[in-house]
């Protein structure tokens, strides 16, 4: 998978900018405020319609400008794939491949594999669980499609179970009934997720730790687990169980939507016990076993894209990520960083062809 153009009209703090890229690597380099980050999420705009840094939309079209336009030439199994992803203020975002626009933004998801590594990924640990399963999902989500309809279906259901809670609360009324529909296919989506999620973990914990240890020398012991209110019993035993206490709270207390990843390092909690560097190195062995899974399961080496990589890292753990990238595994790479002669000198020691645009 290789984006050969990138042109954005109105997107964030571009007027009208247009980059031809080189098939290796790309550096985005200039002081905090240009654009560099803007540039990679433009990208990343393009492979998940939405952006990573932004979820409200409207608010990535520059100020003063009534839409955006992002438009992506990519290489795909030697086939020209134009992709356009474009807002008009008031309308829907539209995404068109080839010139046909997308149904279903879902039907897009896992076409242009992609994994981003940021200073923003520093959530995923600070954050709540929610920040967590996205990122499980995220995953899953590109290599599969019934996942990815699973999960669309199961928050539908939850929001009108949830609805309905609150429908009896107001109405000093209950349903037992038409709850029971909504348990039903609650728990028929949910296991079905929870059955995706544990095996998808299986399989990729074992890589994080060997992309963990290849960062830090196998100087500590990190763990990543799953936390699951299906290991304890089916879902649709859980909703009886937790009726009163759904209805006392006007929500679903129970289920997929409040599994949780916990990140541990010498078998402590990392937010609490890891320094900022092993913060930061865990952070990338996740997002780098990403890759390996994602590559993995497509066969095609995901886009990778480095934004500011090389804060608050050592020299040490630079060195390491670097000569992690410094191999055919990976295939084309786009980096942001604000000093152009460290970057410069960084990929001078990866033997590959390199761009570097000054913004």
């Amino acid at each position: 998978m290789i984006l050969n153009s990138l042109s954005l009209l109105n997107y964030k703090n571009f007027e009208s900018q247009s980059f031809a890229f080189d098939t290796k690597i790309n550096c985005f380099v200039g002081s905090n405020g240009v654009g560099k980050t803007n540039v990679l999420d433009a990208i990343y705009h393009l492979a998940f319609g939405k952006s990573y840094f932004n979820p409200v939309a409207t608010q990535n079209i520059k100020h003063d400008a009534d839409f955006f336009v992002v438009d992506g030439v990519f290489d795909k199994d030697d086939k020209t794939e134009k992709i356009i992803v474009s807002l008009k203020r008031g309308q829907k975002k539209m995404i068109k491949r080839n010139g046909k626009v997308y149904d279903k933004f879902s039907d897009h998801i896992g076409f242009i594999p992609l994994v981003i590594i940021s200073p923003a990924d520093r959530d995923l640990i600070i954050e709540g669980s929610d920040t967590r399963r996205k990122f499980i999902d995220n995953v899953i989500s590109q290599s599969n499609k019934q996942y990815l309809s699973d999960l669309i279906n199961y928050n539908k259901v939850l929001s009108q179970r949830n609805a309905l809670l609150k429908y009896f609360a107001l109405n000093n009324t209950f349903n037992a009934q038409t709850l029971e529909v909504y348990n039903d296919q609650l728990n028929t989506y949910g296991t079905s997720i929870f059955k995706t999620r544990d095996a998808f973990l299986k399989a990729f914990i074992p890589i994080f730790k060997s992309r963990y240890n290849a960062i830090s020398n196998n100087n500590e012991v990190v763990n990543l687990s799953y936390k699951s209110d299906l290991f304890e019993a089916q879902l649709s035993e859980l909703l009886s169980k937790n009726l009163n206490k759904d209805k006392a709270l006007q929500y679903t207390s129970v289920g997929t939507h409040k599994d949780d990843l916990i990140f541990e390092i010498e078998q402590y909690p990392i937010k609490k016990f890891g320094s900022q560097g092993q913060q930061k190195s865990f952070l990338i062995a996740l997002k780098l076993a990403q890759f390996d899974f994602l590559k993995q399961e497509s066969g095609v080496a995901p886009i990778l894209l480095l934004d500011d990589i090389f804060d608050k890292l050592d020299e040490q753990r630079v060195a390491q990520i670097v000569g992690l990238v410094d191999d055919e595994h990976f295939g084309q790479l786009f980096i942001s960083d604000t000093h152009a002669e460290r970057t410069e000198n960084v990929v001078k020691q990866i033997h590959q062809s390199y761009k570097i645009f000054e913004l």
